[in-house]
Parts: C-alpha cells; structure tokens; sequence
C-alpha cells in the first residue's frame, strides 16, 4: 500500500524522523491462526515484547521500539484480529486466546526471560502472562492494563451472567448488521484518529493511521482490526480473578496511569496492593495512550525502571507503601 502522494511530502518526511531504523515483518502460527510481528533486530541484546492494546497495531509502538532498538531486541506483534494478524473466522476473541498467542510467540522465540510492555489491553495481557509463568518475565511495565475498577466492576457484576450473555448476543448481531466504516480518504481516517484521542500531534496522527487501514477495492479505507473486538464474549471478562494474576508475579513492575483517562487510580482502589513489587508513575496532560500523549517522559520513566533505577521519593511502590 502506497500513501504518500495523498500527503504533502514534508509532513510524511516528518511522520518518523527516526526512520533510519526499520522492523523486518514476520509471521508465527497460534491456534490455527496466522499471526504477525514486527522484528527491530539486535537479537544479541535482551528481548522486549511492546503488546498493544484493543483495536490497535504494532506499529503503534515505532516511536518506543526506536528508542530501545539499539539496546534490547525489541519485539511488537499484531494481536489476532489486529493489524496484519488474521481475523478470527468465527469472529471470536477470547482473552485466553490472546494470552496463548504471547505464550507461543515467547516460547518461539526461544529465549529464558523477556520484558513486557503492554499498553490496556496488551497489558491485560502481559499480566496475566507473568502471573502464569513469574519465572519468564525479568520486568514487566502495564500502561493502563488493569482493567475496570472494583467500583465498575461491581457495577457490571450487578447484571446476572445470563444476562451478560444476552446483552453480549444482542450487541454482536447489531454488529454484524452494522455496515463497515468506509474513508473517502485517508485524511478522513486521520480526522476520525485525532477525534479518538486529541493529545496526537498531526504527525502522530498520520502514523498511526497510515499503519492502520487498509485500501478497499473502491478507494476507500478501512480499519484493519476485526470489528467483532468491539463485542469480546462476556467469560473473556473475569476481571474478578485478576489480582490471583498479579499476586504471582515475581518481577518489578512499572504502572503507568494517565490523569486525564478514564482509568481508576490503582493505588486508591486497591487493586496495587495485590502486587509484591509494584510502582506506580501518573502522567499529568495524557489520556489513555499515554506513551503518544507524554512520550518524552514516559521513555524517561522506562529507561529509568529498564536501567533499575531506585523509585524517587514521591513514586509510590510496594503492597505496604499503597495507602
């Protein structure tokens, strides 16, 4: 897919000024399913996995993984129904799926331990991996990845199962009777990008969109993840059993809270102190992508805990430090 010419070539040239550094494409198979990710080479050096979140793409991490590329062997995969992954043929995403494609892919990799970086719903994911093998995992960083809070959660509990399902059946057929979204072009599609989350630069913008869509035989765009992801079955969302996840991690890890996102304060509500070796850092003037919206000080923070640098005085850490 060619999209330059839709942009002026000064803004393109700006998208990733950085681009000296490029990933290799590749592929793995998990469930019958083919998966994509992006290699950024330097396989000597520590491997580190970016897992994006839902309705995202790997290459959402280019500005990270260009930062770490010269000292870590940094990995990001597409999740199944995501960017270049194939899409479920049932059109079904169960949470233990996911976390059976990032055990396939660690175990291909054929390497002892990683670090986890997962952004909401990757880092759903990354947790409930090192929950389920501590001893694979060196550090882990989850940027807004634990979920709803117990106050929403018990909200949502407040619905019978059987009526989860039934709530969960009425959404997936209005799903499957809603058209696609069609762009006319791909400036409307970095329009709709920049709605979804207004701290992205134009350039960002661009990027994210330009890795995002695909060209329909019309002309026009598309999103590439599966649109059934907006309508995940209600047993993938056993939030209730998350803290036996992270009470077995081993590893240090890094919690990343945005303060404009919609995401509960881990600390307040509780949920940090499920966690043997925790810190949480918040990030003022960023939303739930946080890494887009703060970048500089969100590589800042992660140089520091990658480095093992001590948590500064104000940093909150440790189940016994979370009051």
């Amino acid at each position: 897919m060619n999209i330059k010419p839709a942009f002026a070539s000064s803004i393109w040239d700006r998208m990733t000024p950085s681009a000296t550094i490029c990933p290799s494409s590749h592929f793995y198979t998990s469930l019958r399913t083919r998966l994509h990710y992006v290699d950024w080479g330097n396989r000597s050096a520590p491997a580190l996995i970016l897992v994006h979140g839902a309705l995202d793409h790997a290459r959402s991490w280019d500005w990270t993984a260009r930062a770490l590329a010269q000292d870590y062997h940094v990995i990001a995969p597409d999740l199944r129904g995501h960017g270049d992954s194939a899409w479920s043929a049932q059109g079904s995403y169960a949470m233990a799926d996911f976390v059976y494609d990032l055990a396939q892919l660690i175990d291909q990799l054929g390497r002892d331990k990683v670090i986890l970086v997962g952004h909401s719903l990757g880092g759903s994911l990354v947790l409930r991996y090192a929950g389920l093998f501590p001893d694979r995992v060196e550090r882990l960083v989850a940027i807004e990845g634990l979920g709803l809070s117990p106050a929403r959660l018990e909200e949502k509990n407040a619905l019978s199962m059987p009526d989860r399902w039934k709530e969960w059946i009425k959404d997936r057929r209005a799903s499957a009777r809603r058209a696609a979204r069609h762009y006319p072009t791909i400036e409307a599609a970095v329009g709709r990008m920049r709605e979804r989350n207004d701290h992205l630069s134009a350039e960002q913008a661009l990027h994210l969109t330009a890795h995002g869509v695909n060209r329909n035989e019309d002309g026009s765009y598309g999103w590439k993840f599966d649109p059934y992801l907006r309508t995940l079955p209600p047993e993938t969302a056993a939030e209730a059993d998350l803290p036996q996840f992270w009470a077995r991690i081993a590893c240090p890890v890094l919690l990343c809270l945005g303060l404009d996102s919609w995401a509960s304060n881990p600390v307040k509500d509780g949920r940090f102190s499920h966690f043997k070796d925790a810190r949480l850092v918040e990030f003022a003037d960023a939303g739930h992508w946080l890494h887009h919206d703060q970048f500089d000080r969100f590589m800042s923070e992660l140089r520091g805990f990658l480095d093992g640098e001590e948590a500064p005085p104000a940093a909150l850490s440790g189940p016994s430090n979370s009051a």
